[in-house]
């Protein structure tokens, strides 16, 4: 791999940026974004030099699209013409059933891996990247086909992502949305919710709180632009997750009685501790 091209040099596809050059790629990195972003990339030495989209898919080996994900749709058939035999597209999207059906459509024969690697924050842009920003993360590849992942391009670029500190986890598109709509989907709507219902009420204006609310408003702090895509694309696992919520939610207001809550605070314990000891051992 001498080539990566980067089209949406922000948050994701600047720290994989870094991520490579850290780990030791010692090629030529394009980015294709928006001006103002490319000069900012350049300047903070996260790209090369820029490219056309059409230049950037002729010249790379590896081709990285972490736009937002209607963008990441509406660009691979444009770029199908310009993409060399052996070279790899895959994406960094947060949902995975969509995306992989357009990719297909635009790269057939196994040109196209979808994936998502879990290292989102609330802060956007190419001052936000980071160079380990994947470290001890899992990074979920969402192929069709098990030969999807043994391609030449395939099999380096999944040697890289370990290189980057990636942990590979391999599922398909649909299981992926339905998972992450709970873990990930649903805390962001949580938070987002938890701020929402406070807005405008005197309560958080009285200066009186604790680091508590600050942490679970932190994802509130995430942009709708992001999101709006998102939701678009996984409203069915959504709906579900949120449905779950609100039931427990419900089940709260319906009793409040010590012999309840005792049982769902031991079951949030066990679930908040398993999920900490399991970073804990990556």
């Amino acid at each position: 791999m001498r080539t990566v091209a980067i089209f949406g040099v922000g948050l994701i596809g600047g720290s994989f940026a870094l991520a490579l050059r850290k780990a030791g790629f010692a090629g030529t990195i394009l980015g294709v974004s928006s001006a103002q972003t490319i000069a900012r990339a350049k300047e903070l030495k996260v790209i090369d030099r820029e490219a056309t989209a059409e230049e950037a898919a002729a010249a790379a080996d590896l081709i990285y699209l972490a736009q937002p994900i209607l963008e990441i749709m509406a660009c691979m058939p444009r770029l199908a013409a310009h993409v060399r035999e052996g070279a790899l597209v895959t994406d960094a999207g947060s949902t995975k059933i969509a995306i992989v059906e357009a990719g297909e459509a635009a790269f057939p024969g196994g040109q196209f891996l979808g994936g998502h690697p879990m290292a989102g924050r609330e802060k956007r842009g190419v001052e936000a990247a980071e160079a380990d920003l994947f470290q001890g993360r899992p990074y979920v590849l969402t192929p069709r086909r098990q030969g999807d992942l043994e391609t030449p391009a395939a099999s380096e670029f999944l040697e890289w992502m370990k290189k980057i500190g990636g942990i590979p986890v391999v599922l398909d598109p649909e299981t992926h949305d339905r998972i992450v709509a709970y873990t990930s989907h649903l805390t962001q709507l949580a938070s987002t919710a938890l701020a929402a219902t406070l807005d405008g009420r005197p309560e958080p204006r009285s200066g009186v709180f604790g680091p508590g609310l600050v942490e679970n408003t932190r994802l509130a702090l995430s942009s709708f632009d992001l999101w709006n895509d998102i939701l678009a694309t996984n409203r069915g696992p959504i709906l579900e997750a949120l449905r779950a919520y609100i039931d427990t939610l419900q089940g709260f207001c319906n009793d409040l009685n010590a012999a309840h809550m005792r049982e769902q605070f031991a079951r949030a314990e066990r679930l908040a501790a398993s999920i900490r000891s399991a970073q804990c051992s990556k």
